[in-house]
């Protein structure tokens, strides 16, 4: 009864119908996952942290044991993830308090950016810029050059946070398939 229960029941491979797949295919399927998630790093109305993150899974669930990937590996993608969105979240208004901005501004730059990625492409930069400038100039009673310099440094501070995104996106890929082809 109980060789039953870990070749069958418990092997997640077989139970979720993964079983007939090869490897050729899993890698398929899981490199086009990353592409996708690295894409998303990019571009913030993907989630592309949470793609590459799913990739894994996805791969693990492929392929079962001989994946390569461990527990561990698990964890530090979700590190990663977790850290790559408060990033996002708080690049922008990090730029405004960056070139001088009041913590308005940073506000403005905050609440702008969430409402920028409605209005995607344009909105992503324009978003924090309107947000961090309209804030400084009616909130903080900013004139209208430190006002626009706080707006400045809310698109250079959303800017250093996309590639700060890519660049986590990066490690996620690299850390995956090193754990996946077993070098570490």
């Amino acid at each position: 009864m109980g060789e039953f229960l870990s070749d069958s029941l418990f092997n997640i491979q077989q139970w979720a119908g993964w079983g007939g797949v090869g490897h050729a295919l899993a890698w398929v399927v899981t490199g086009g996952l990353l592409i996708a998630g690295l894409i998303g790093c990019l571009i913030p109305i993907l989630p592309g942290h949470l793609i590459l993150f799913v990739a894994a899974i996805a791969h693990r669930l492929m392929l079962g044991e001989s994946s390569g990937i461990h527990w561990w590996c698990f964890l530090i993608l979700f590190v990663l993830l977790v850290a790559s969105q408060i990033f996002e979240f708080l690049s922008g208004s990090a730029g405004t308090k960056w070139f001088g901005g009041s913590k308005w501004g940073a506000w403005g730059a905050f609440i702008g950016g969430i409402v920028g990625m409605f209005f995607f492409p344009f909105g992503l930069l324009l978003g924090p810029l309107i947000g961090a400038l309209a804030f400084e100039k009616l909130l903080a009673k900013k004139e209208v050059k430190p006002a626009v310099v706080s707006g400045v440094g809310s698109v250079v501070g959303t800017l250093a946070g996309i590639m700060i995104k890519f660049v986590i996106g990066l490690i996620m890929v690299a850390w995956f398939l090193l754990d996946a082809l077993e070098v570490v």
